[in-house]
């Protein structure tokens, strides 16, 4: 046998492959010494223990690899969190479903993300409210500015609208892992803010393409600089911009409190966020790793969650330390003001963003509580 073929071989000699046994295995291999090449024997040794599976453990680990974007900096507890759960995920599948991971906007913004995700260049993300508007323009309700007062409201609200949005974004291709909010947004600047007028002689920032918040500030009256967000810090340090939104978090993860002096008490919102995996890369895991998936992404953002909300406010202290001031609160009529702008958003958007049996349900909700 000068020239020796596997399979062959398998099938025309079973019943010799068979008797040899566990035991006399080896014994068997080594008598073909003469046959076939030292390689080819171990080559059979470790086909016949571990079986055809073995032969194709590489191309299915590669397989069912997913590979995560998002623009969480490497080193963040959000990071952190989310290499603990694909760790946990790895080991409760055991090695059948992996992570890889693009930290710190490394795939571009989240349109790039996404754009990514429809032609299978990446499998799942962590978004923000913008991103995730862009593939479901009405999940924007939860981003509403000057809506919600409390944490006990927004977690009202997100049990209450969770299977409704988990079905929707379904229908758009998408299975919601988890939600996973940024938190409470402030005005950041270089300039003291204390009321409209204020944020009107600035500079301020504006998510390029975010529906939202462009109709915010048309409420307000200001005429904000439209840029993406990787392009933020840059414009601050040039002076392009001047004034900024964030959660305390992101504006200390993103170096942007390095470049202002004021962080405002008046919250614009709270913005929302989740991660998502498309249903192609879902539905091509193996069957019993997609609800080891859902439950732990359930643990483990659950637990982000509670990360989120104590590093923002460990973030406000640093940022204080290092020279940024904390505005008192304004009086009443101006936190009116900032309502009655809320309203008008809501007005403008219904309709267009989201349908008004959604808001009304998302108030309705709100009631509950009062």
């Amino acid at each position: 046998m000068n020239c020796f073929d596997l399979k062959s071989f398998l099938l025309e000699y079973p019943s010799t492959v068979a008797s040899s046994g566990i035991r006399s295995l080896f014994f068997f291999l080594i008598s073909m010494r003469n046959v076939f090449s030292y390689g080819l024997v171990l080559a059979i040794a470790g086909f016949l223990l571990l079986g055809p599976g073995s032969a194709v453990s590489s191309a299915g680990a590669k397989k069912n690899r997913i590979k995560f974007a998002t623009l969480a900096p490497e080193g963040s507890s959000w990071m952190k969190e989310i290499r603990r759960l694909a760790e946990d995920v790895k080991q409760k599948t055991d090695g059948r479903v992996t992570f890889k991971f693009y930290p710190g906007g490394v795939s571009g913004d989240e349109r790039d993300v996404i754009r990514k995700m429809r032609i299978g260049q990446i499998h799942a993300a962590g978004f923000t409210g913008v991103g995730l508007g862009q593939i479901l323009p009405q999940v924007r309700v939860l981003d509403l500015p000057f809506l919600f007062d409390t944490d006990e409201q927004i977690q009202h609200i997100y049990k209450k609208m969770n299977g409704y949005f988990s079905e929707k974004f379904e229908q758009k291709g998408y299975v919601l892992l988890g939600w996973v909010p940024v938190g409470w947004v402030h005005f950041f600047s270089t300039h003291e803010i204390h009321s409209v007028e204020d944020i009107k002689k600035t500079k301020p920032w504006m998510w390029e393409g975010d529906p939202l918040v462009e109709a915010t500030y048309k409420a307000l009256g200001v005429k904000p600089v439209p840029l993406s967000i990787t392009d933020v810090l840059m414009s601050l340090q040039t002076g392009l911009l001047d004034t900024i939104y964030a959660s305390p978090q992101g504006a200390l993860a993103l170096q942007w409190f390095t470049k202002v002096k004021t962080m405002s008490r008046v919250r614009m919102g709270y913005a929302t966020g989740a991660v998502l995996i498309t249903k192609r890369k879902f539905h091509s895991l193996p069957e019993d790793c997609k609800p080891i998936l859902k439950k732990l992404s359930e643990k483990y953002l659950r637990e982000l969650v509670k990360t989120i909300q104590k590093d923002n406010a460990v973030s406000i202290k640093i940022m204080q330390d290092n020279g940024v001031r904390l505005m008192e609160m304004p009086d009443q009529k101006v936190i009116e003001e900032f309502h009655q702008a809320g309203a008008v958003v809501r007005k403008n958007l219904v309709g267009k963003l989201f349908p008004p049996k959604l808001l009304e349900a998302v108030l309705h909700h709100l009631r509950e509580l009062k």
